[in-house]
């Protein structure tokens, strides 16, 4: 049997935790031949709670599942970790200015960057969950000088599964011959879902068989209000979800997409003229535990448009929070 690899997951007494751990303990994320170590991660304050959720994991008796630790600290939560999952962020508060929370989120994501860079494995591949996604893996990218950028992600993967979905609906064809769909930007109402790549079974374009007026007065904007739309219907967020994308993530990440696109939110290296240094979702492809963001698509002047707007607010966000950062 394979060495036990360890993940660490912040807010692992939340919603989206207790839909994912039992999945990761399952195999699911690694494989049905990977043993693993849980690192739980949590504010003080939810420690009796966390230590229900290890009872279930432990009564669950899973194969795989050779060990689960609590933390209320990242510094000894990530010690060691080959996998990060961060779902724990500051939620907006009533009258909270987006501003503010994006300070807020600053504080603990930095404490976060610093401890995966101190104590993690070196080779540690992070994903952030928590909103705002996108520039909370900025500040832990950033805070973690001596780790690669290309070991920090931030997860479009719900956006990119959401937008399957419903084009699977629409169009009344199988998930599974659906490929390349593409999310670009923040993970946010600005980001722009692109079907213009998108095929079906192979070959045949998806935007030949859909209404131009459908598509960007429903489809994009559906997408990018899809969270608040649940939260309207079942009055809680999509936690369910949440932690079926982190698993897909995180798989493809290590195992690999065998070739075909998957949205992810990378720091962006210049790609497609997006400015360099923000995280920003982008087409990838994953192989032998690294991901590439795939080169020499076309995008027409409507989609150069939409990834300029969502370009736009990463670059205000980034700027609400560079007093915070540390110099490059």
């Amino acid at each position: 049997m394979k060495q036990p690899v360890r993940i660490a997951v912040t807010g692992a007494a939340g919603n989206i935790s207790y839909a994912l751990l039992f999945k990761i303990a399952a195999g699911e994320m690694l494989g049905s031949d990977q043993p693993v170590i849980l690192q739980l991660v949590e504010i003080p304050q939810a420690m009796d709670r966390l230590h229900g959720v290890t009872m279930e994991l432990e009564d669950c008796a899973f194969p795989l599942l050779h060990g689960v630790t609590l933390h209320d600290n990242p510094d000894s939560g990530f010690q060691g970790a080959h996998y990060a999952i961060l779902l724990g962020a500051r939620p907006r508060s009533r009258g909270m200015e987006r501003a503010d929370l994006l300070e807020a989120n600053a504080a603990i994501f930095s404490a976060q960057g610093r401890a995966l860079n101190k104590v993690a494995n070196p080779d540690v591949k992070a994903l952030v969950v928590g909103n705002p996604a996108n520039t909370n893996c900025l500040i832990l990218s950033r805070n973690a000088p001596d780790l690669s950028p290309s070991q920090f992600c931030a997860m479009t993967r719900l956006d990119h599964d959401r937008a399957r979905g419903l084009l699977s609906t629409q169009i009344e064809v199988s998930l599974a011959d659906i490929d390349n769909i593409i999310i670009w930007g923040n993970h946010s109402s600005t980001m722009y879902p692109d079907l213009h790549h998108a095929t079906i079974a192979g070959d045949q374009p998806v935007i030949s068989m859909i209404n131009d007026q459908w598509y960007k007065e429903e489809f994009i904007p559906r997408i990018q209000k899809r969270g608040s739309e649940i939260i309207e219907a079942r009055g809680q967020s999509s936690a369910a979800s949440a932690a079926q994308a982190a698993l897909a993530h995180m798989r493809d990440w290590a195992l690999g997409t065998d070739g075909k696109i998957v949205s992810m939110g990378v720091i962006s290296d210049g790609s497609y003229g997006v400015a360099k240094g923000i995280c920003y979702s982008f087409p990838c492809v994953c192989d032998f535990g690294a991901y590439q963001i795939v080169q020499g698509l076309d995008i027409n002047e409507y989609g150069q448009e939409k990834m300029k707007v969502t370009e736009a607010e990463l670059l205000e966000e980034k700027a609400a929070v560079e007093h915070l950062l540390p110099t490059e």
